[in-house]
């Protein structure tokens, strides 16, 4: 006998929506997970369906059950009104962009913005006559006085990629409605589970599945949500480009979705307790971390956020860049890498100066950034140990 989902969700916790999201075993034999289904031709069973396209699958690039399931759970779980799947984060954030911009647009985007959007923005949507502003991450409802009688969205992403600014959604989301903007965020960070961000005021919201939803550095997905407002645009922007997703991905990131909750917080907790040991370091000059109380986004953070996730900066004290490089170099446990949200930590050095126009960036010292994966952490704290160690002795 098969089990069909329940009913009734409105009653279940969240862990328990998402063992049962965008899964039906009664539709699959009573197997457990959707399959993957691969595919580009749909065959029609008359004459009259393939006219008046009465199917519910009609071509590969309009969905497959396996993409129908995740766009179900991720609508679900976000609160929307439905999701488009992408093969990127990056194409998650450029299909929301283009659901809501067209020439002659001007277009505010914050400063901490991941770098990838910076190039999309300052390429592409200049060249089809969008002008981008660039504003500083903490101007709240004072983003105001950016706004324009053309300004169709702002963009938002909080924390900010790499600098951990916090940004107060709600203000901005507040002020961009009264002018008729469009609010999108970048909200890979916290995901839905941390930041519910159509409650927020977000009308686009947008996710890297590859990080979290994932959890094993293994697929790339992008996942981008509207309200009921902005549903209509964004899913026919998608139809557009027909940007799919790998049906195999899909199926990753279905398979993921199941223990995201359990991940994530055990990320979150490792992340916040190694930032703590991080600021009784005499070498690290400043941790960037929201949920730390002495972080200038703390109560931003307090308010809208329901938890942190794995992924936080410090900024070092002054030293040459080959005491950094010393110290990454010899690191056994903490792979130099782009990305984030996997079982395993990650480093990376940045620097935000060549880039940032709002604001200067001069945090006085080289940024790390850090993803704290599932590893024992006496185990990564003895790894930094060994590495601060290497730092000092070439500084």
């Amino acid at each position: 006998m098969s089990i069909t989902p329940p009913r009734d969700k409105s009653r279940l916790g969240t862990r328990t929506r998402l063992v049962h999201a965008g899964r039906d075993p009664s539709q699959q034999h009573g197997f457990v997970n959707t399959p993957i289904y691969r595919g580009s031709t749909v065959l029609f069973p008359s004459y009259d369906a393939i006219q008046n396209r009465r199917a519910d699958y009609t071509y590969g690039t309009a969905g497959t059950p396996t993409v129908r399931a995740l766009e179900a759970a991720w609508t679900e779980l976000a609160g929307a009104a439905g999701t488009v799947l992408t093969p990127s984060g990056l194409a998650a954030i450029t299909v929301g962009l283009l659901a809501c911009l067209k020439a002659g647009d001007h277009l505010l985007v914050t400063d901490s913005a991941y770098r990838p959007t910076r190039v999309f923005c300052d390429g592409f949507l200049k060249r089809f006559g969008v002008e981008t502003t660039y504003y500083e991450p903490t101007v709240g409802a004072g983003i105001a006085d950016l706004m324009r009688d053309n300004t169709a969205a702002v963009l938002t992403e909080a924390p900010g990629s790499q600098s951990f600014e916090m940004q107060d959604i709600p203000a901005i989301a507040e002020v961009a409605h009264a002018r008729g903007a469009c609010v999108l965020m970048d909200n890979t960070w916290a995901t839905p589970l941390l930041f519910p961000p159509h409650e927020r005021g977000v009308d686009i919201a947008i996710e890297a599945g590859t990080k979290y939803l994932s959890g094993g550095s293994d697929l790339l997905l992008g996942l981008t949500s509207a309200n009921a407002k902005y549903w209509p645009a964004l899913r026919r922007t998608f139809d557009q480009f027909a940007m799919c997703a790998g049906a195999e991905d899909v199926f990753l990131a279905l398979r993921g979705l199941r223990t995201l909750p359990l991940r994530l917080r055990e990320h979150g907790e490792q992340a916040l307790t190694l930032a703590r040991w991080f600021q009784g370091r005499p070498e690290v000059a400043r941790v960037l971390h929201p949920a730390l109380p002495e972080d200038p986004g703390h109560a931003i953070w307090s308010r809208d956020f329901l938890g942190s996730s794995g992924l936080f900066s410090i900024i070092l004290k002054p030293c040459p860049e080959s005491a950094v490089a010393a110290m990454l170099d010899g690191l056994e446990l903490f792979g130099m890498g782009f990305s984030w949200g996997g079982f395993e930590s990650l480093v990376i050095p940045f620097d935000c100066a060549p880039y940032r126009t709002a604001n200067p960036w001069a945090p006085g010292g080289p940024g790390l950034r850090f993803q704290v994966g599932l590893e024992d952490l006496d185990d990564l704290t003895r790894d930094l140990e060994a590495g601060f160690a290497r730092l000092r002795a070439a500084s």
